[in-house]
């Protein structure tokens, strides 16, 4: 069993060429997709938190930092997106350079980040909707708004708006993706109302002093911001159903950190000019700031823009999932059924009815805290090994053809992998030990299914496809 044999990227295009995934996406969508991932109430809870505890109004240099970080591992991504418009994103570019078990390992990863992120945001737009029917004078039950561990029976919210985006998400990816820029839209407009209102009660004295906590605090703050970064992936998923992939996906992803750190940055900036750092360590320290200069709206604005958010976030998460089982299908690794196309829509619907079954099942019966620690370390796992496999093709490849090439390579992958290690290695060991779980349940699908139904696994020579130049010596077949 050849464990570490690679998919030529020719044969990857041969095999997309084959698809009927419609091209419907241009760079307008992708950027809304990423945006639509990247920022979610994140801009409305870790602003604050992170100003209180760990770089007070510095917290805006933590985003800088942290949109420098997320910024590398972007480059990476476009490289490969433009050089292998394949669905699957770091599933896909981990096959092309490292072999299949590492392509599985981060496909299953892959499948860790996107189900239980969408899970967690399928429970805290529940919590939203609630507060805004609440603050309308309507309350649902707690059997309703709670699974069994959280004194409920099923967080009905949860599992409706899964449901209701599932079947959206099927009907097209035309439909999603206009639906997609219409919710992003609304979120970006709640955003700008607040930076309107923030800078016009700006009191400069809040920002005296700058860094209270020191350069350390601000590096503090930026690891922990980070993950208000995590989602720009998604955009790679999209590759077969972009209209000029090579040119399209690159703007998709840099597009999307450069918008979502401009708008980290500007909402810092205003919160902590509002009222002091200290206050600012609660739940809701949008909402709180506003309330304390007397908008006493706020609550509904933010609940607005919280749910815009949580919306854009969770289409994008059942999207982005489906496209990575139908990849993972495509090549023998997951059941067929899962790249089965809906006849009419054309659209993977076996792959998002599962994928979207999976998630309802997470946001109505399971509690937040038990979900939401495991996404970042799927997510930083995929970062490495994707700078890693840049490298890789780099030496392997040299004669594919890169329309977007990472600027300052090697040292660039070099630093977004390293930082992503970083970053991870600060993660609870609790995460560690539920990852180590999870991958050790992924090597026994591999083992007793994948690796024997592999597409790969049924051709004699599995790198016949690659040019002689690209081969290494001890790859070659010897002669007899």
């Amino acid at each position: 069993m050849n464990l570490w044999r690679i998919k030529p990227v020719d044969q990857l295009f041969q095999e997309s060429s084959r698809e009927k995934l419609p091209k419907a996406m241009g760079p307008l969508d992708l950027v809304a997709l990423g945006v639509g991932a990247v920022i979610g109430t994140g801009i409305f809870v870790l602003t604050g938190v992170a100003a209180a505890e760990y770089a007070g109004p510095g917290v805006t240099i933590s985003f800088i930092l942290s949109g420098i970080g997320a910024g590398l591992a972007a480059l990476v991504y476009a490289e490969l997106a433009s050089m292998v418009p394949v669905a699957g994103s770091a599933y896909t570019f981990a096959y092309a350079s490292l072999g299949e078990m590492v392509a599985w390992v981060i496909g299953w990863n892959l499948i860790l980040e996107y189900l239980v992120a969408a899970g967690a945001v399928a429970i805290g737009w529940s919590s939203y909707l609630s507060d805004l029917l609440r603050s309308a004078g309507i309350v649902l039950p707690r059997a309703l708004t709670a699974g069994p561990l959280g004194g409920g029976v099923i967080n009905l919210p949860a599992v409706l708006i899964v449901a209701l985006l599932t079947t959206l998400t099927i009907t097209g990816t035309r439909h999603s993706a206009e639906v997609n820029r219409v919710i992003v839209a609304i979120k970006i407009a709640v955003i700008l109302l607040f930076l309107v209102l923030g800078f016009s009660h700006v009191n400069a004295a809040n920002w005296r002093p700058f860094t209270p906590f020191g350069l350390i605090g601000v590096a503090h703050g930026a690891a922990i911001i980070f993950f208000a970064y995590v989602g720009f992936d998604a955009v790679a998923t999209a590759a077969e159903e972009v209209r000029d992939p090579r040119r399209d996906l690159p703007l998709g992803i840099i597009g999307t950190i450069l918008i979502a750190t401009v708008l980290y940055v500007a909402v810092a900036l205003a919160l902590t000019g509002m009222v002091h750092y200290s206050t600012l360590n609660n739940p809701s320290p949008v909402a709180t700031a506003l309330l304390s200069l007397g908008i006493r709206w706020a609550s509904g604005v933010v609940s607005l823009g919280a749910l815009a958010g949580l919306t854009s976030v969770l289409l994008v998460d059942i999207y982005a999932q489906s496209r990575i089982f139908f990849a993972m299908a495509r090549d023998g690794l997951l059941p067929t059924a899962f790249h089965r196309l809906h006849p009419r829509y054309q659209t993977p619907h076996v792959a998002l009815g599962v994928v979207g079954g999976a998630i309802a099942l997470i946001g109505g019966f399971l509690p937040i805290d038990i979900v939401a620690q495991l996404a970042n370390i799927g997510t930083l796992t995929a970062f490495i090994i994707v700078s890693i496999g840049v490298l890789v093709l780099r030496k392997t490849r040299p004669d594919l053809k890169r329309p977007f090439r990472v600027p300052g390579y090697p040292y660039i992958p070099i630093l977004a992998a390293a930082f992503s290690a970083y970053l991870a290695s600060n993660l609870p060991p609790l995460t560690w030990v539920r990852f180590v779980v999870w991958m050790a349940i992924g090597l026994i699908v591999y083992f007793s299914y994948g690796a024997t139904h592999s597409q790969l696994a049924q051709e004699p020579f599995p790198l016949a496809g690659l040019p002689k130049l690209a081969r290494k010596p001890w790859l070659k077949r010897r002669k007899p």
